[in-house]
């Protein structure tokens, strides 16, 4: 009888031995919900690190596993991959990333790849997809891509050398005269102080010139163009005036310039 007990006791160890050494273990393919390192990285991991400003680009590479799509994205400056609960993408669509843990030195044993890091996060936005939601209603909006209501302003940024046009306006001014400007080019000059290239097949630019109510959300105008700029530069800004523009999954402005001849000074 003693003989038969250890027997079985042994038999129950080696069973869950042997469930412990499956191919994949559950979080592996579930990085949504902060999935845990692997247990044997192929180098020394360094602490997870999020990736604060979120990440826009085109896809290079993509592949679906344990019911979540990798992708690989470029968004001009670097290349960075991120996985989120599976969803229809396909190389060369334009995404946007947003906030997420970096898991460094990952290892996906369902693809059998090795990755340097991957961003894990909740959803990734397929701007390119036909299917887009077109109504504000119910969608979240990724972090970071492009803001809403404005964006913050650097500490090192410095507005005391920006003066307003000769026959143009203050970011102020704008907002103080917006229902006169509906459809109408005006002309501004401000600094860069964010921008998020080629989302929906433009630039973002968030311009500031000082002036305006930061309280209120009136010291900062969106700015679309095909025009490359960086945080910082200093900019005359030309085009229409846009009220109440709905481009659908949540990204809807009160005031926006679209298509702007942007020129850095």
């Amino acid at each position: 009888m003693k003989k038969l007990t250890i027997l079985l006791f042994a038999g129950t160890v080696l069973l869950f031995l042997g469930a412990c050494n499956k191919e994949e273990a559950p979080t592996a393919e579930a990085p949504a919900a902060a999935p845990t390192q692997p247990s044997t990285p192929t180098q020394p991991t360094a602490a997870p690190a999020a990736n604060p400003s979120g990440t826009s680009g085109t896809v290079m590479e993509t592949m679906d596993a344990g019911g979540y799509t990798y992708v690989q994205v470029d968004s001009g400056q670097e290349k960075i991959w991120a996985a989120a609960p599976k969803f229809a993408v396909k190389v060369g669509d334009q995404v946007i990333v947003p906030q997420g843990m970096a898991m460094n030195n990952y290892h996906s044993q369902t693809l059998n790849r090795d990755f340097p890091v991957v961003y894990f996060v909740e959803s990734i936005l397929n701007a390119s997809s036909p299917t887009m939601p077109q109504t504000a209603s119910n969608a979240k909006i990724p972090e970071g891509h492009p803001a809403i209501g404005g964006a913050p302003t650097p500490d090192d940024i410095n507005f005391s050398d920006i003066v307003k046009p000769a026959d143009g306006m203050t970011v102020g001014e704008v907002y103080a005269s917006k229902a006169d400007l509906a459809d109408k080019s005006i002309t501004l000059r401000g600094k860069v102080v964010k921008f998020t290239p080629q989302i929906m097949g433009t630039n973002w630019i968030h311009v500031q010139d000082g002036s305006g109510d930061k309280a209120a959300g009136t010291n900062d105008l969106t700015v679309t163009s095909k025009t490359e700029v960086k945080v910082g530069d200093t900019v005359t800004v030309k085009g229409p005036l846009t009220l109440d523009k709905d481009f659908g999954y949540g990204y809807k402005y009160n005031l926006i310039m679209e298509n702007a001849e942007v020129t850095t000074e």
